[in-house]
């Protein structure tokens, strides 16, 4: 059924999904989504999923799983977690991946605003969890949803941290992608030594 309305949406919206890697891969992974600007992404990304048949999950206050809702946003992947508690999110992240298969959304921005680089998180959570790092990005100029572009564990864990995060900032440049909300995109990742 998902299936069926992931598909219809995109339809209806006029977006379509370009695979840039082996489908597969999205059934454990850190996805990696940028640029995030606008609550928008996250709804194109939910349905790319949906009509992929694929399992997507996302990490959430608590207070969104505890509430009345709660079972409607555990049903759409939601993973509650105390924000009031100083938590080990990489090594909860882990333990997740533990239990079962699914591709864990995460936007490095941290914030819909312009950041001057991305945090380090998500790497950490690959490397804990032993799983791949998988690109996804939203181009609001040709309603495109790009996904699938992947950087295997193996490399994650054998390469320099500065290597992975060049390799992910070129992707973003080389494919051009226009955000819903273009100012508040900064493409360099990495920042600068005075960050």
């Amino acid at each position: 059924m998902k299936k069926l309305i992931g598909n219809l949406m995109l339809k209806l919206m006029g977006w379509k999904v370009v695979l840039q890697g082996d489908v597969n891969n999205l059934n454990r992974c850190i996805l990696v989504v940028a640029p995030h600007t606008h609550n928008m992404e996250y709804i194109l990304g939910n349905f790319s999923y949906w009509s992929l048949k694929k399992p997507l999950k996302i990490i959430i206050k608590d207070t969104h799983t505890k509430a009345w809702y709660g079972g409607i946003v555990k049903g759409l992947g939601g993973i509650g977690i105390d924000r009031s508690q100083k938590n080990d999110l990489v090594n909860f992240v882990a333990s997740q991946f533990a239990k079962e298969d699914f591709s864990l959304v995460i936007t490095p921005e941290g914030t819909r605003s312009w950041v001057p680089k991305w945090r380090k998180g998500f790497y950490h959570m690959a490397l804990a969890a032993k799983v791949p790092i998988v690109l996804a990005a939203g181009d609001f100029k040709k309603n495109i949803i790009y996904l699938g572009y992947t950087i295997p564990y193996e490399r994650i864990a054998s390469v320099p941290f500065t290597e992975i995060m060049e390799e992910i900032q070129n992707y973003y440049i080389k494919n051009d992608i226009t955000p819903k909300v273009p100012e508040n995109w900064n493409p360099n990742i990495i920042g600068t030594e005075n960050d």
